[in-house]
């Protein structure tokens, strides 16, 4: 598990450059599904056929991750950017971010008197050039950039940079690996960006038509020093989500995962979030509608370069979806 947690987050793919993720997701899990194919807008999406008994189920784990997109190269070679998905200007200072093509540069400020100053338009990124000629032969107006990948396991807990979102395709994987049968037609979809507006899913749910869908994905946590209050901690199992700003979970889709951790002994707590969504979002208001919910897996530190998650939350969220595959819903 944790060999595929350090490779799968140590991959380049912001929200519109998912093709190394998708590659090596998909040499990952050919073996184990039925059918494999990548959609029009880049999602990858992998089918296990069940016993013909069952629902038509989708599970959404998002690709993407967020950086910063090149927008201007001044004559002295430093690189101004935007953000990709939510990127916190004053947590970039000092951050060492890696391009595509490898080269590594850090964030730096102009001067500003006061914390509230540093926005956007005050940081550029530094690769070591001396000139707009230099950083041309390595930089590209529309290029984009991500943390330089780091990965640790300090006792139960792995660190890395970017857990949202490829802990859920890791979880994913690992539950193809040990599914071994279903009643239901389950279609795993690797999606994209998400980062930017919750899109491949939708296009993704569209084309599938599920009977239902759980999107996996990370959410915060309230357990930490003087944290915003909320009933979800690093160790206390998978979360459950009841509601988050882009989808309240459907009734039967709540009750489904509730009853069936229950059952099984899974250790879990109930999610509400009241920032932010995931794929569930945009798949739940798709042609006429489709039952969706989300598992979540709770993490400290949502988009920084150090974010933190527990072994046994990780465990404890494959073992609720294969249970609920193994349901007759």
């Amino acid at each position: 598990m944790k060999d595929l947690i350090e490779e799968i987050t140590g991959i380049f793919g912001p929200s519109g450059s998912e093709e190394k993720v998708r590659t090596v997701i998909n040499k990952k899990i050919s073996n184990y599904v039925d059918g494999i194919e990548t959609d029009k807008l880049g999602n990858l999406i992998a089918f296990k056929k069940g016993n013909g008994e069952g629902k038509k189920i989708m599970l959404a784990a998002h690709m993407d991750q967020i950086g910063l997109l090149i927008t201007h190269i001044d004559e002295n070679g430093f690189l101004r950017f935007t953000k990709i998905g939510g990127v916190n200007p004053k947590r970039l200072i000092g951050q060492r971010f890696i391009l595509a093509n490898g080269m590594t540069g850090t964030v730096g400020v102009e001067k500003v008197d006061e914390e509230k100053e540093i926005k956007f338009d005050k940081l550029y990124l530094d690769i070591g050039a001396s000139s707009r000629e230099e950083a041309e032969k390595h930089v590209s107006i529309g290029d984009s950039a991500i943390y330089k990948p780091q990965f640790d396991v300090s006792g139960n807990r792995v660190i890395s940079s970017y857990l949202d979102n490829r802990l859920g395709c890791a979880v994913l994987i690992m539950v193809l690996e040990k599914l071994k049968k279903s009643p239901h037609d389950i279609y795993f979809v690797f999606t994209v960006q998400e980062e930017v507006g919750l899109r491949g899913a939708k296009t993704a749910a569209y084309q599938i038509n599920p009977d239902l869908a759980l999107a996996v994905d990370v959410t915060i946590t309230g357990d930490t020093p003087e944290a915003h209050t909320m009933d979800v901690a690093l160790g206390n199992g998978t979360a459950i989500k009841i509601k988050d700003q882009a989808s309240i979970t459907h009734p039967m889709i709540k009750e489904l995962l509730i009853l069936t951790a229950k059952k099984h002994g899974i250790k879990h707590q109930l999610e509400v979030l009241e920032h932010g969504g995931t794929d569930a979002g945009s798949i739940h208001l798709t042609r006429g509608g489709i039952p969706s919910g989300t598992i979540s897996l709770p993490i400290r530190y949502v988009h920084t370069p150090s974010e933190m998650a527990d072994l046994n939350d990780i465990k404890a969220s494959i073992e609720l979806i294969l249970r609920v595959l193994g349901e007759e819903i």
